[in-house]
């Protein structure tokens, strides 16, 4: 806590000065203010069309703004910042020329609320970006000064007035004039016609395009201008010209591409009437009407017949079969057992019932009569009859089976012809349809495209709107003065405590006791205060006498040397003190004089005066002899010594003493002081050498520095 005290000392110390300095740099401030131009800023908010979300989402009007697509917020700020949306902006505004009321420091742009009306035809350009001046003596006649020149030209208001470079004419803005009263006309004026590329970068550097958010399709339009209604008319325009421009761009590309799409849509017409054509001559040709279901109908008649020649197949071998069998029993035919499964008609099931039924009448027979026997004989005559037939029936059956057969089988081939060439006439029309459909398609396309290019190019509008207009700022967004006033008086402020530390640090005082202890072991016995009352400087050293004795510092028929390191001035306040105040304690004390300041102010048996110029060329012992003698009738000596830096006997009287004191003043002693006296301790080996504070914690203002300061010198 003490060490921030001790650091902010100096600020304290030098509080007027702060105050002093802030002041200034406020008024300084405020004149500042009062001559520096003032700039306006006007705001105007931009919505541009998103055709994701809102209004221009819904199918209507995407058919409306077909070409309006969801671009990057970042492009359509460039886009505002084109030179190109920006030269059509200043195209329809009127600041192509500035008028300029002149004044003693400073000039200011009239804009609308001049008196005069300049206009100009140039045919060089070397006329333009050039501040002329011009004078009005009356409400007739006017004086025109080229930029940098002193001669005038005198001219007529109303009558063209011929300028390198060009013409011009001016006149008076009468409706103006009348609706102010206490205007003044006559006076001085500047005026200057702006080249574009200077107009343009004028604009530049004072245009600010932003989003308000990334993610959120808002522009903010910002300019800055000395006339605020300029700004608010930029700003406004700017935004009226990007939607102008958007709607006309959107047109012109709308009535464009309807011109394109009817030249490719016929294009498209006669390619599609062509592949019609196509498909038609290879149908006729190939007598095609729909492959899918022709095949598919020629493939489940061949299935068919395949199925039915199996099953004829399998009734052909089973014919074979039984026919073989037949034929391998060789007239024993109504011994076997065949098996008729593949004759099943249903008279040769009651032929083989009657030859049944017959063999078991034979058999009847035969064990009555014998096989000679008419009966037998005529019972053998009709199985024999109806045994060829049936032999017969069958092999007329195995014929029939194998003629329905081959048929079947060539009908399979002839049917299993129609596929032959079918993928070839497959490819060809999948071919031919790929590029019909493929043309009705880019025909369908296109015929949609041109109706939603028709209805762009008739909706003339855009969804890009100006959601706040700028306005005419009231308040100048620069210079701010309540920032500049407190900048000022902050900057002030810090400057001067900035001073005030460097200059504290350069001088490099020592201040208090923690710059001593900092910078030396050597102790400080005794720390003495300011003292501004007279009265109050015996109590006081009397308290350091018996401080002094109490610390023991004072012995029985001790030796105190006082000195100080620069200025014997330093010291003899303490001196001249101490030698007080150990003699109001009764004590018997010897002052040895080596400056002669004590010269007839003591008693001379109680004082010896080295000052004399015969004692330098001295030795030590002359001095301690002398000392010595008369030190038997006194209780202590006290030498006042000379200044360690410039006197020649002072480390002498040092090296006499028990107990040295060395006084350091706290606003005079340069903290260097303190290293200088601990080198000479080391180097001569002072005996018990102590520091005194003079002036300990005094911080005297500003104020009274200066009125020392002053009387000083008004003295001298």
């Amino acid at each position: 806590m003490n060490e921030n005290i001790r650091i902010l000392k100096p600020f304290f110390r030098g509080l007027p000065i702060i105050i002093f300095t802030v002041v200034i740099s406020i008024l300084g401030a405020k004149k500042y203010l009062n001559y520096v131009t003032p700039m306006y800023e006007s705001t105007a908010k931009l919505k541009l069309a998103d055709v994701q979300e809102g209004v221009p989402s819904t199918n209507l009007f995407k058919d409306f703004d077909v070409f309006a697509s969801a671009n990057k917020i970042a492009t359509e700020i460039e886009v505002l910042k084109s030179s190109l949306l920006i030269g059509k902006t200043l195209d329809e505004l009127p600041f192509n020329k500035e008028i300029y009321r002149k004044g003693s420091v400073r000039s200011v742009e009239l804009f609308r609320n001049s008196p005069i009306l300049i206009d100009g035809t140039f045919n060089s350009e070397k006329a333009l970006d050039k501040r002329y001046g011009l004078d009005i003596i009356s409400n007739k006649e006017f004086v025109f000064y080229y930029p940098d020149s002193e001669k005038g030209m005198n001219g007529y208001f109303g009558k063209p007035f011929l300028i390198n470079g060009g013409i011009i004419l001016i006149h008076l803005n009468e409706l103006f004039i009348k609706s102010k009263k206490d205007l003044k006309v006559i006076d001085s004026y500047e005026f200057e016609f702006l080249s574009r590329q200077k107009l343009m970068d004028k604009i530049n550097k004072n245009l600010d395009i932003v989003s308000v958010d990334k993610d959120v399709p808002v522009i903010r339009i910002n300019l800055k201008s000395n006339v605020p209604e300029k700004a608010a008319l930029f700003v406004n325009k700017l935004a009226e010209v990007y939607v102008k421009d958007y709607i006309e761009s959107k047109f012109r590309a709308a009535d464009t591409t309807v011109d394109f799409l009817k030249k490719e849509i016929n294009s498209s017409n006669k390619k599609l009437s062509s592949s019609e054509n196509n498909i038609q001559n290879f149908k006729d040709k190939e007598h095609i009407i729909n492959i899918p279901q022709e095949t598919e109908t020629d493939l489940r008649k061949i299935a068919q017949l395949k199925i039915e020649k199996v099953n004829l197949k399998m009734s052909l071998d089973a014919i074979k079969d039984l026919n073989k069998y037949i034929a391998n029993a060789k007239g024993s035919y109504l011994d076997l057992a065949p098996n008729f499964e593949a004759f099943t008609d249903l008279l040769s099931t009651e032929m083989v019932k009657n030859m049944k039924s017959l063999q078991a009448e034979k058999k009847d027979l035969l064990l009555t009569y014998t096989p000679e026997n008419e009966k037998v004989k005529v019972i053998d005559a009709k199985l024999k009859d109806l045994t060829d037939y049936q032999i017969e029936s069958i092999k007329n059956t195995e014929n029939n089976l194998q003629t329905k057969y081959s048929e079947l089988s060539n009908e399979i081939k002839e049917s299993e012809k129609a596929f032959i060439g079918l993928p070839e006439k497959e490819k060809k029309l999948t071919i031919l349809n790929r590029d019909f459909n493929l043309y009705e398609k880019n025909y369908n396309f296109l015929n949609e495209k041109r109706i939603d290019a028709e209805i762009a190019k008739s909706a003339k509008i855009a969804f890009h709107k100006v959601i706040s207009p700028a306005e005419i700022s009231a308040t100048p967004v620069s210079p701010i003065r309540s920032i500049i006033i407190i900048v000022a008086a902050i900057m002030g402020m810090f400057g001067s405590i900035v001073l005030i530390y460097i200059v504290h640090f350069a001088k490099a005082k020592v201040n208090d006791i923690y710059t001593i202890e900092k910078n030396s072991s050597i102790p400080v016995a005794i720390a003495t205060p300011y003292i501004k009352v007279a009265t109050h400087i015996e109590d006081h050293f009397l308290k350091e006498a018996l401080q002094m004795e109490l610390k023991g510092f004072v012995q029985d028929k001790g030796i105190i040397t006082i000195s100080s390191y620069d200025n014997t001035r330093e010291h003899l306040f303490h001196s001249k003190n101490l030698i007080e105040a150990f003699c109001a304690q009764g004590r018997k004390v010897l002052v040895v004089d080596t400056t002669g300041e004590f010269l007839n102010q003591i008693d001379h048996n109680n004082y010896i005066n080295f000052s004399d110029s015969k004692y330098l060329s001295a030795i030590q012992s002359v001095f301690k002899n002398e000392i010595e003698q008369k030190m038997t009738n006194h209780e202590l000596c006290i030498i006042h010594n000379q200044a360690i830096n410039r006197g020649r006997l002072a480390l002498l009287f040092m090296s006499l003493a028990s107990q040295n004191f060395v006084v350091l003043d706290s606003r005079k002693t340069a903290e260097k002081t303190i290293i200088a006296i601990e080198l000479l301790l080391e180097e001569y080996h002072l005996p018990n050498m102590s520091f005194i504070l003079n002036k300990s914690g005094y911080n005297p203002s500003i104020f009274s520095c200066a009125k020392n300061i002053y009387r000083k010198y008004l003295n001298k």
